[in-house]
């Protein structure tokens, strides 16, 4: 397990961490979702001890990360701003990680580059943005580490790769219980892999909730009634979150369970109604106006 506890980062005059406490659980995917400058990578970089916070703590499995080489060897950073050994192939950059991480796995790595079409012997500067990207997402999972943390790891990826990739990281979740962070601005992206989403804005978290409880306690709702006294009178005493009116038609995003609105709503005695299921980013657009974040111009991607 990850714990974050009152982290704080300036860089200069910039804020870039304002008092962060998340918690990530083992065994599942945890996604960072926010704009540029959001404060992301620099929240993956204190995880992963890289960069040491102003105050706070970050501790993994119970134990201090930051100057700890043996918590370090249980994490792999897969950052945005690649890095690779100047002109060096992906075979001499597995040899490279071979020699820190005990646990590599330099055949597995072999044949996921040959499944990916992957050069070994290539130069890494020979390759599009989308290969380098390629290499550093094989060359972490062959780490055998017990956490991956990703900056924007599916960027650049064509759809066929970004499938592939998504089911080595499920098959490594079942068969070694790796625990991914993934980092991205863009919510659609994540929303078919991740458990649980953290929001940043501005350096501080707006929500941190698990997907599925989310989608639970949230209903959309479309429906036509006779006259507006009736459709008052079924929203009446309803958590209503948004609502949009398109000549007769309305649509509400309700907190409360499935069960509490359709009663609600059938009490009314509406001409036409069903419940909808929400994206990810319908709720998070709905939660966020709440608390006067405008989440449209940071999540959409």
């Amino acid at each position: 397990m990850i714990e974050l506890l009152d982290l704080m980062k300036d860089f200069d005059e910039v804020k870039a961490v304002n008092n962060v406490s998340l918690n990530v659980l083992d065994g599942e995917v945890f996604g960072l979702v926010g704009t540029n400058g959001a404060g992301k990578s620099t929240i993956l970089r204190i995880i992963s001890g890289v960069i040491k916070p102003d105050s706070g703590i970050v501790l993994i499995d119970k134990r201090p990360v930051y100057d700890n080489p043996e918590v370090k060897s249980d994490i792999f950073y897969i950052s945005d701003d690649q890095y690779f050994l100047p002109a060096s192939t992906p075979d001499e950059m597995a040899n490279y990680y071979e020699g820190i991480y005990k646990n590599f796995d330099k055949l597995r790595f072999h044949k996921l580059c040959s499944g990916f079409g992957l050069d070994t012997k290539r130069r890494i500067s020979t390759f599009s943005k989308g290969m380098k990207k390629q290499v550093s997402i094989l060359l972490g999972l062959c780490a055998g580490t017990k956490y991956l943390l990703c900056d924007e790891t599916f960027d650049g990826l064509d759809p066929v790769v970004r499938q592939g990739v998504k089911s080595l990281f499920a098959g490594d979740m079942a068969d070694r219980g790796l625990t991914p962070i993934i980092a991205s601005h863009n919510l659609r992206e994540l929303e078919d892999i991740c458990d649980h989403i953290g929001l940043l804005h501005q350096g501080g978290v707006i929500l941190s909730e698990d997907i599925e409880d989310m989608k639970l306690k949230m209903q959309k709702v479309q429906c036509v009634f006779q006259n507006e006294e009736e459709e008052k009178a079924a929203v009446e005493g309803l958590e209503v979150l948004l609502h949009e009116r398109r000549g007769r038609l309305s649509t509400y995003t309700i907190r409360g369970e499935r069960e509490e609105v359709e009663a609600a709503f059938k009490r009314g005695n509406p001409v036409f109604f069903e419940v909808l299921a929400l994206s990810l980013e319908e709720i998070f657009i709905s939660e966020t106006e709440v608390v006067g974040y405008d989440i449209r111009k940071f999540v959409l991607g």
